[in-house]
C-alpha cells in the first residue's frame, strides 16, 4: 500500500469545481498486487429528501389509481360503455402495452435531462389524461375515455422506473432500499385507492343518467388532485442534491459524460447474465399481480354476485398488505444486505400465497378471501423494491433508472400475456384453472431466482469509505503526509 499526492477536478451540481488537493490511497485488490485509487468523497444528507420523496410518492399515487378506475367496477362499465370484457380489460392493459415500446426513450431521457425533467413530464400527462376523461361519462364516448386512459399510461412509463433512482440521488447507503420501498409504496397506495373508491363513488345503479352523473364525479374528482400534485411538482421537486449522499453517487458524479454511452449501458446489461435472470423472475412476479389485480372483479363476482363493493375492499386489503410488506422488506435490506436470500424467501412465499388463494377462493367465506388475498399480496407486492434494489445492485454503476426500466418492460409484457391468458381460462374454465395458470410461472420464477449469482457492486463501492479510513490511519503510522480526518473539498 503507498500514498500519492494527485490535483483532482470535478464538479458538483453541474457547476465547475476549483482544483483541489486531495490523497489517493493506493489500496492492493489482491494478493497479486492489483491496485486501484480510491478518492474519499464528501457525502452529505439533506432534510429536504424526504420532501422529494413524498412529492414523487403523491405523483405515482395519482397515476396508479387511473389504472384500476374501470377494472374494479367492470361490469359497470361494461353495461355503461354496452362493451364486452375484454375492452374493460384493455383499458388496463394499456398501461402495459404503451410501456414496452416507450421504455426505452424515456429511460434515455432520465439519463440524459434528468429525474426532474421526468417527472413533471409524467405529472403533466396524467393530469391532462385525467381532464380528457371528465368529457366520456357518455355511452357514446368509450373512444374517448380510451384516449384518455392511453394519455396516463404514458405518465407511467415516467413513473415506475424512478424510485430506485430517486432514492439513489438523495439517500444514504443505509436508507436507500427503505427509501426505495417508499417510492413504491405510493404507487400501491393508488392501487389501494383505486381498488376502494370507484365501487363507493359509481353505485351499481339501473338509471343511465344517474350512473353517468356518479362517473362523472368520480372522474372530476381524478382531475382536481392530479392538477394540484401537478402545480406541487413543479414549484417543488428538485433534481438532486448539491452534495451527493453516498461514496457510490460522488463516484457516479465524477465520471465524465463521455465516458457513458446510454447504448453501450443497454448492452452491457443485457449481457449481464444475473441481471437478466433477475429481469425474467421480476417480470413473472408483477405479471402476475398485474393480472390479479386486473381480472380480481370478475373472479370475486363468479364466486360472489353482487359483491362489487367487496371486491374492491379484497383488492385494498392486498395493496395494504403489500405495502406493509414493502416497507419492511425495504427496512430489512438496509440493516442486512442480504439481497438474494431475501428476494428468494419472498418470490417462494408468494408462490405459496398464490397457491392457498387458488384452493380457497371458492369456498364461499368472504372472510377466507380477505385472510389469503391479504397474505399473497404481504409477499407479491412486498417482492417490488426488492426487485428494483437487488438490480441497482447487479447493475452497479449502470443507471438506476435503465435497470429499472427494464424490468418493468418484462413486468409489462407478462402482464399483458397473463392477463389475456388468464382472462381466456377464465372464461373457459374458471377461476381455479385460472389461478393455477399464475402459479406455474410464479415456480419457474423461483426456480430463476436461484439461479442468480448475487454480486453486490453498490455495496463494494460504498465500502470504499470504511477501507480508506483504516489505510490514512496506517499511512499516518508511517509518518506519511496525508489530509486530517476533518478536511473537506471546498467547492
Amino acid at each position: 500500500m503507498s500514498v500519492q499526492d494527485h490535483e483532482w477536478t470535478g464538479s458538483f451540481g453541474g457547476a465547475p469545481a476549483e482544483r483541489t488537493r486531495s490523497v489517493f490511497y493506493l489500496l492492493s485488490g489482491d494478493s497479486s498486487d492489483t491496485a486501484h485509487l480510491l478518492p474519499l468523497m464528501e457525502t452529505k444528507l439533506y432534510k429536504r429528501r424526504w420532501v422529494m420523496l413524498f412529492l414523487f410518492s403523491l405523483y405515482s399515487m395519482s397515476n396508479a389509481l387511473m389504472w384500476l378506475q374501470y377494472g374494479i367496477i367492470s361490469d359497470i362499465f361494461m353495461r355503461f360503455y354496452d362493451i364486452d370484457s375484454l375492452a374493460i380489460d384493455w383499458l388496463s392493459m394499456i398501461y402495459f402495452l404503451t410501456y414496452i415500446p416507450l421504455v426505452l426513450p424515456v429511460t434515455w431521457l432520465l439519463d440524459s435531462r434528468g429525474v426532474r425533467e421526468v417527472v413533471v413530464m409524467g405529472s403533466a400527462l396524467n393530469c391532462v389524461g385525467a381532464w380528457i376523461k371528465t368529457g366520456t361519462a357518455d355511452p357514446s364516448m368509450f373512444a374517448m375515455t380510451f384516449v384518455g386512459q392511453f394519455v396516463c399510461s404514458i405518465a407511467t412509463v415516467c413513473t415506475l422506473g424512478i424510485p430506485s433512482r430517486l432514492a439513489s440521488l438523495w439517500f444514504g447507503q443505509q436508507e436507500v432500499s427503505t427509501a426505495c420501498s417508499i417510492g413504491v409504496l405510493g404507487n400501491q397506495l393508488g392501487i389501494a385507492i383505486g381498488f376502494l373508491v370507484p365501487p363507493i363513488l359509481v353505485p351499481n345503479v339501473d338509471d343511465m343518467d344517474e350512473l353517468a352523473y356518479h362517473i362523472r364525479v368520480m372522474f372530476y374528482i381524478c382531475a382536481g388532485v392530479s392538477t394540484f400534485i401537478f402545480v406541487l411538482v413543479v414549484m417543488v421537486f428538485q433534481e438532486r442534491p448539491e452534495i451527493p449522499p453516498t461514496q457510490s453517487q460522488a463516484q457516479a458524479r465524477n465520471s465524465h459524460p463521455d465516458e457513458y454511452s446510454y447504448q453501450a449501458s443497454i448492452m452491457r446489461l443485457l449481457r449481464n447474465k444475473p441481471f437478466m435472470l433477475l429481469v425474467i423472475s421480476y417480470g413473472l412476479n408483477v405479471g402476475c399481480f398485474y393480472a390479479i389485480s386486473t381480472l380480481l372483479n370478475r373472479m370475486i363476482i363468479e364466486h360472489y354476485p353482487g359483491e362489487e363493493v367487496n371486491a374492491g375492499r379484497i383488492g385494498l386489503t392486498i395493496v395494504i398488505a403489500g405495502m406493509a410488506g414493502s416497507l419492511l422488506c425495504g427496512i430489512w435490506l438496509d440493516k442486512t444486505k442480504t439481497y438474494k436470500q431475501t428476494t428468494l424467501v419472498v418470490y417462494v412465499l408468494s408462490l405459496a400465497g398464490m397457491l392457498v388463494y387458488a384452493f380457497t377462493l371458492n369456498l364461499g367465506r368472504l372472510w377466507v378471501v380477505f385472510i389469503t388475498a391479504g397474505a399473497l399480496g404481504f409477499f407479491m407486492t412486498g417482492y417490488l423494491p426488492l426487485g428494483f434494489e437487488f438490480a441497482v445492485e447487479l447493475t452497479f454503476p449502470e443507471s438506476e433508472g435503465t435497470s429499472s426500466g427494464l424490468l418493468n418492460c418484462s413486468a409489462q409484457i407478462f402482464g399483458i400475456i397473463f392477463t389475456i391468458g388468464q382472462g381466456k381460462i377464465l372464461d373457459k374454465w374458471g377461476t381455479f384453472a385460472g389461478n393455477i395458470f399464475l402459479c406455474v410461472f410464479l415456480l419457474i420464477g423461483t426456480l430463476l431466482t436461484g439461479l442468480i449469482k448475487s454480486d453486490l457492486r453498490r455495496q463494494k463501492a460504498n465500502q470504499q469509505t470504511e477501507v480508506q479510513t483504516v489505510s490514512r490511519t496506517s499511512v499516518q503510522d508511517y509518518g506519511a503526509t496525508a489530509c486530517s480526518d476533518s478536511w473537506k473539498p471546498q467547492f
